[in-house]
């Protein structure tokens, strides 16, 4: 019963995620953005995490709690997110994105938290648990792109804020494990960031998952320019996922196989393959192959660091070490990526994705070199 709360959390945020995901930018495009402007907002909206996870974080290791913080989270969300209706010009849009995205990104980090210390006591497997949200975005990614085919930009919009309240409701659903209150003598969040290794641990990751900077803001933007359908395009970004999920399936018995440090390098590797095979063509039947390698760029990145976390981390301190993970590598790296990716697609489009295999095969590398220290 615990597993299923879980999963129907995991299902109600990602599922928002992929409707958001692939065509919030559209929507920002229509309402007047240029592609510099609409990577800065991304860019930014991504950053706040780092001010606000840390923030959130600390003060739920100093409570024991999760739950309840979610919930207020979440709530206080449909709020900020509704405000987009009345919302033009880019110094508009950039406010409400700094509002929403301050409010709604703790959740996730403190969600995987109460998941992986749940674990500890109650037989949870992490991946089949988690692989609900990603079945999800699929069916968001998916539809959305059906319904743009011949439908109003807008609707994005709607569906996104419908779908915050969705995950309000699941909020309340999720069990309410406590945590024994840090009581060290250090604030959690300097335990956490005087750790060599983590710190090792956290440029790796921060490496790979930045890379897919282009591919979130401007992939949809630019198959479009190459000449791909919108529900081509949904395709594309549920195929990816559908990767992801078959991965997250066997994930516990890859975490035992090969260790966490070697996910996130092989996670790194498939991302040089990826990306830079991604800025040589535009063609669907390669792309078609390249989405599959989302389930170890994204996928096993993500397994690994979850699972890394856990390990190394004491239970007191585990959301700021989540949210600390969520903020640099989620928040801080991808915000930066994703301000430079504008500059990158502005001048170069395509060719930008060179850029981004770079930065995961140095990923891997760092990654390869803990493998030994989890």
């Amino acid at each position: 019963m615990t597993s299923l709360r879980f999963a129907i959390f995991y299902g109600a945020i990602f599922a928002m995620i992929g409707v958001m995901m692939p065509f919030w930018p559209l929507w920002l495009k229509s309402r007047g953005l240029t592609a510099e402007e609409l990577g800065l907002v991304m860019a930014l909206g991504i950053a706040i995490k780092t001010l606000a996870n840390p923030l959130v974080a600390g003060i739920a290791d100093r409570r024991g709690e999760r739950k309840r913080i979610i919930a207020v989270l979440c709530f206080a969300a449909i709020s900020v997110f509704a405000l987009f209706h009345w919302t033009q010009g880019f110094w508009p849009i950039l406010a409400i994105t700094l509002m929403f995205h301050a409010i709604w990104s703790p959740n996730m980090p403190l969600m995987e938290s109460l998941v992986m210390q749940t674990a500890k006591s109650e037989p949870i497997d992490y991946g089949r648990v988690r692989v609900w949200g990603s079945l999800t975005f699929i069916v968001g990614a998916w539809a959305m792109g059906q319904y743009l085919e011949d439908g109003t930009i807008d609707m994005v919009q709607w569906t996104v804020l419908a779908l915050v309240g969705v995950t309000f409701a699941a909020a309340l659903l999720l069990p309410d494990f406590r945590i024994a209150p840090s009581t060290g003598g250090r604030r959690p969040i300097l335990e956490v960031a005087t750790d060599r290794t983590f710190l090792a641990f956290i440029a790796a990751t921060a490496l790979i998952q930045a890379s897919h900077a282009v591919y979130y803001t401007f992939g949809t933007i630019h198959w479009l320019s190459a000449g791909h359908s919108e529900a081509a395009i949904g395709w594309l970004w549920a195929e990816g996922v559908i990767a992801e999920v078959i991965l997250f399936i066997w994930g516990d018995k890859l975490v035992k196989r090969f260790g966490a440090a070697r996910l996130i390098a092989l996670g790194g590797l498939a991302g040089l393959l990826r990306w830079a095979f991604t800025g040589y063509t535009d063609a669907f039947a390669a792309l078609l192959v390249l989405q599959v390698l989302h389930a170890f760029t994204f996928g096993a990145t993500h397994l690994g660091a979850v699972h890394f976390i856990a390990r190394r981390m004491a239970p007191e301190v585990s959301a700021t070490a989540q949210s600390l993970y969520a903020a640099v590598v989620m928040g801080l790296a991808l915000g930066l990526a994703a301000w430079m990716s504008g500059k990158m697609y502005a001048e170069w489009a395509g060719q930008a994705y060179y850029a981004m295999a770079l930065m995961a095969g140095l990923g891997a590398l760092i990654a390869y070199a803990l493998r030994r220290r989890n």
